[in-house]
């Protein structure tokens, strides 16, 4: 609110808007405005957002990935154990199920 000399400081926005910023808590403390300016601090209760859907999507896909059954290859190469004494049994994607004896 450049003509009215307010700053106001509040959430974060939701979405772009020209001349807004944000802040992380430090900065936004410490915030001045120029001489004559009015700073509005528009206090909120800081809820800790739940699981958006993205997570839930991600968390049922990984679920649903882990119950599927692994194909065997055609040919098992016999595992190798590495300096650690530790087997590979088993691969997914790039992670590696490994085993000690």
């Amino acid at each position: 609110m450049y003509a009215d000399q307010t700053a106001v400081l509040g959430p974060l926005s939701t979405f772009a808007e020209p001349h807004a910023y944000d802040l992380c808590e430090e900065h936004a403390e410490r915030l001045s405005a120029p001489r004559g300016w009015e700073v509005v601090r528009l206090a909120r209760e800081h809820v800790p957002p739940g699981p958006s859907d993205d997570d839930l999507l991600a968390l049922a896909n990984a679920v649903r990935e882990a119950g599927r059954p692994i194909a065997a290859p055609l040919a098992a190469p016999r595992p190798v154990p590495d300096e650690r004494g530790a087997r590979e049994t088993g691969r997914r994607g790039h992670l590696r199920v490994l085993t000690t004896d």
